[in-house]
């Protein structure tokens, strides 16, 4: 299965949306979006989950990754409405306590 990318972004805030399998094959799409967007200083990302239907320990490294060069760089990095596979696997895993995790991602214009 494939995983598609797109960004949104609007000031410093960036919305990713991630639709598909997050896995090994295919994290290094979503690793790709997310260092643009450090490289262009954003300092507030969220990884719209919505659309995610499995990710596995690659995805969450790369989620992990990005989140800790974000805070590097004064920023965060938030995880929104992820799939009940997903926030199984962020319980499973303690990765719940380490994201911030949120019901919806905020809407911003594509840009």
């Amino acid at each position: 299965m494939e995983l598609n990318v797109s960004t949104a972004s609007q000031g410093g805030h960036a919305v990713v949306t991630a639709t598909g399998e997050l896995d090994l094959y295919t994290a290094p799409r979503l690793q790709a979006a997310l260092a643009g967007l450090l490289r262009d200083q954003a300092d507030h990302i969220v990884v719209d989950m919505s659309g995610v239907e499995f990710c596995d320990s690659t995805g969450m490294n790369v989620l992990l990754s990005a989140m800790k060069r974000l805070k590097e760089q004064g920023g965060a990095l938030e995880l929104a409405a992820p799939r009940p596979a997903v926030k199984r696997i962020l319980q499973v895993t303690g990765l719940d306590t380490v994201f911030t995790v949120t019901e919806a991602a905020p809407v911003l214009d594509a840009g």
